[in-house]
């Protein structure tokens, strides 16, 4: 799933981000040797390549969490 710069996933709570991140973390992880979903996240205030990947990932999550909430299956990422 794409993204463009201008969509962007903005969870209403701390309790809601750590819900969105542990939709993708095993996920992300597995497509990303060697880096950690929070590595990214760190790396997100001063790369546009981290943010943009970080936002991406995240689209990724809303949406799980949509069919989640739908009662739909899962979709599978990357």
């Amino acid at each position: 799933m794409l993204s463009n710069s201008h969509h962007h996933v903005n969870p209403a709570n701390e309790a809601e981000r750590t819900y969105l991140e542990s939709l993708i973390r095993e996920d992300f992880e597995r497509c990303h040797s060697g880096e950690t979903l929070d590595d990214v996240k760190r790396r997100a205030s001063f790369s546009k390549e981290d943010k943009g990947l970080l936002r991406d990932w995240m689209a990724v999550a809303a949406t799980r969490a949509a069919d989640e909430q739908a009662g739909s299956p899962a979709r599978l990422a990357a």
